[in-house]
Parts: structure tokens; C-alpha cells; sequence
């Protein structure tokens, strides 16, 4: 078969046309023997395939953000429509749904409270004994975590306090923090800087013991102090730990502010949610726990977004 029958084939099973092609002086195509057109062929078929399935895979795919998202607003609706089933046909199996509000109720009443001003007093209020609270958690926690997790005295001065301390709840806690504090005010904030303080510690605590200690020996075969090697080594060494305490904190502390709420006789969201349980309002007692779950989700996720320019050391490492 003569060069230029192969290449009028290649014409037409989909290739280059051999016009296209250049061509000597005796009219086949220049730089083609019977192994070039056959490359020339392969590639141009290759080309014309991977051209025609390049849409139809962009088509497909779907960035990731969004995909995630959509999986979590789903987890929402899915949610949503099985509260809404199980109040509507009254179900009392093992749980009891018959009292429980059904959703579209609970949404007229959030809609009633938020034109109310009163309503964004109690959530302002909230806001601000939980921001007094973990502030004072956050420095003690941090502070006491570190010297515990590098230094042996200190924890053995510390820890009976924390294990005897940390596993009373936050209920618990109501008779003494009234006794023990002048206001009404300072035993809820009192209440809810125990609940950020405890896993703001323990997470401090596993993130410094868990400081590499070729890392420390590098650093003191350097020359550098005691101190040095504390910043520079230890600190940033327990941050990814100390970030996830932080987090945990901010989600305890919400739980401990309701309990602490209930010595509250005027406001805060967690007196909103327990007046509604004494006046046997069931929407209302729903209104509250998805605000303070909202609340808590929000100022959680704000913690964990002005941790991550402290982290971005580990994406640089996962990059490599």
C-alpha cells in the first residue's frame, strides 16, 4: 500500500486530511514512511478522543466545597423531614413525640421572637458572658496546660485539681457558685469558664507532652535557652492541639452557660429556654436549644477560622 492510499485511509477514520500534511516533490507527505503515518494516525486519533471526552468529563465533576455542602444541607432536610413525620403521626414508641412541637410551628415562633427586641437582649447578653468566660479560660487554660505538659512539678501541683474538678458538671455546680460569688452575674460566668476551661487545659496539656523531643534536642545542640526552646519549639509544637481545645471549649462552654443560666432570673438565652419549660411552652423551648446550637456552631467555627493562620505550617507540609 502506497503512503498516500494510508494516509487517505487515516482521512477517514477521523485523522488530519493530507492536504494538511507538508509534501515532497513527488507528492507524498514529507517526514512520513509507513511507521510515521501510523504514528501520525495513532496521535491524531488519540487527540480527536481525549477533544471529544474532555467536556463531557468536566461536565461531571463538581468542585468539592460544594459537594460538601450540599452533603451537609442534606443531612439538614433529612433531619428536618423526620422530626416532622414522627411529630405528625404522634409517634410513642421507646421516645415519646406526641408534646413535641412540629417544625413548622417551632419556625413561626422564631419568627415571632426575632421581631421582638427582647429576644436579641437575651442572645446579646448570652454573647457576652461567653466571651468574658472563655477569655479568662482560654489565657488560664493555655497557661496552665503548658507548664503542666513540660514541666513535672507543675503537674503534679496541678492535676488533683483538674481530675477531682473536671468531671463535676455544670449543674452541680449551681448551689456553691451562688455561695461562693457576690452576683448573679459572676456564678454563671464563673459556670461557664469551668466549662471552656477543663478541655482548653487537657488538650494543652497532650499537645506539649507530645513536643518531639528531637526537635528539643536540635534546638539545645544549636545553643538555645530553656526559653527559646519553650517558644519556638514547644508552643508551636502544641498548637494544632491547643486549636482543637479551643474549639471544644467554645462548644462546653455554650452547654455549662445554660446551666448557669438557670440562677439567671432576667435574661440570657438559657433563662429564655428554661422560663419557656416553667410556662409549658414547647415552641419556645425548641426556639432556644436551636439558638444556643446555632450560637454554639457559629462561634465555634469562628474560633477554628482565626486558629488557621497559626496551622498553616501543616497545609505546607501536606502540600509536600
Amino acid at each position: 500500500m502506497s503512503v498516500q492510499e494510508t494516509l487517505e485511509r487515516t482521512n477517514r477514520a477521523g485523522g488530519v486530511p493530507t492536504a494538511a500534511l507538508p509534501h515532497d516533490d513527488d507528492g507524498n507527505a514529507a517526514g512520513t514512511g509507513r511507521g510515521g503515518v501510523e504514528k501520525v494516525a495513532i496521535e491524531n486519533a488519540a487527540q480527536s478522543a481525549s477533544a471529544s471526552l474532555a467536556p463531557r468529563r468536566a461536565k461531571r465533576r463538581m468542585p468539592e466545597p460544594l459537594k460538601r455542602w450540599g452533603v451537609r444541607l442534606l443531612a439538614i432536610v433529612v433531619a428536618i423531614g423526620i422530626w416532622h413525620y414522627l411529630t405528625a403521626v404522634d409517634f410513642n414508641y421507646v421516645m415519646n413525640f406526641e408534646n413535641v412541637p412540629e417544625p413548622l410551628v417551632v419556625a413561626n415562633s422564631f419568627i415571632g421572637h426575632v421581631q421582638t427586641g427582647e429576644f436579641y437582649i437575651h442572645v446579646l447578653v448570652s454573647i457576652k458572658r461567653i466571651l468574658i468566660a472563655y477569655s479568662f479560660a482560654v489565657v488560664l487554660g493555655i497557661l496552665i496546660g503548658l507548664l503542666m505538659g513540660r514541666s513535672r512539678l507543675a503537674e503534679d501541683f496541678f492535676i488533683p485539681y483538674i481530675e477531682v474538678l473536671r468531671p463535676i458538671p455544670a449543674v452541680a455546680w449551681i448551689p456553691l457558685a451562688i455561695l461562693m460569688w457576690p452576683t448573679e452575674e459572676s456564678s454563671i460566668m464563673y459556670i461557664t469558664f469551668l466549662g471552656a476551661f477543663f478541655p482548653i487545659v487537657i488538650n494543652t496539656v497532650h499537645g506539649a507532652e507530645q513536643t518531639p523531643e528531637v526537635l528539643v534536642r536540635a534546638a539545645q545542640s544549636l545553643g538555645a535557652s530553656r526559653v527559646e526552646i519553650f517558644w519556638h519549639v514547644v508552643i508551636p509544637a502544641a498548637l494544632p492541639s491547643i486549636a482543637a481545645g479551643l474549639a471544644i471549649g467554645m462548644g462546653v462552654s455554650w452547654f455549662s452557660l445554660l446551666a448557669g443560666e438557670i440562677i439567671s432570673g432576667q435574661y440570657g438565652i438559657g433563662y429564655f429556654t428554661w422560663n419557656a419549660y416553667s410556662l409549658i411552652e414547647y415552641p419556645n423551648i425548641v426556639v432556644g436549644m436551636l439558638v444556643i446550637g446555632g450560637l454554639g456552631t457559629l462561634s465555634t467555627y469562628l474560633v477554628k477560622l482565626a486558629t488557621q493562620p497559626l496551622l498553616r505550617w501543616q497545609k505546607a507540609e501536606r502540600g509536600r
